[in-house]
């Protein structure tokens, strides 16, 4: 059983900067992906960046350059730098381990003022 464990949300004005961070039980954590994921109201939820086993990223189109990921195979984490954040970035967002099934945390709510 893997747990995922979110924190770091909460409100933040625009062209301010927030740091997620995403910890992992289990001693797989190295071996696998990890991803962040949104859901804004009425939308599906989406991948915002992610991160591979060996260190390899990528980014939806909308953060790149904004958002960084990283992982700490040493303390099982993973952590999404968002910076020059926008109301558009505004939603719950999900830490995601890329397993078969995957696992999910419960979410932690960035909300973006104008």
């Amino acid at each position: 059983q893997v747990h995922l464990v979110e924190s770091g949300g909460g409100l933040v004005q625009a062209g301010g900067s927030l740091r997620l961070s995403c910890e992992v039980s289990g001693s797989i954590f190295s071996i696998i992906g990890m991803g962040w994921y949104r859901q804004a109201p009425g939308n599906q939820r989406e991948l915002v960046a992610h991160i591979t086993s060996g260190g390899a990223t990528n980014y939806a189109a909308s953060v790149k350059g904004r958002f960084t990921i990283s992982r700490n195979n040493a303390n099982n984490t993973v952590t999404l730098q968002m910076n020059s954040l926008k109301p558009e970035d505004t939603a719950v967002y999900y830490c995601n381990a890329a397993m078969a099934p995957p696992y999910w945390g419960q979410g932690t709510q960035v909300t973006v003022s104008s």
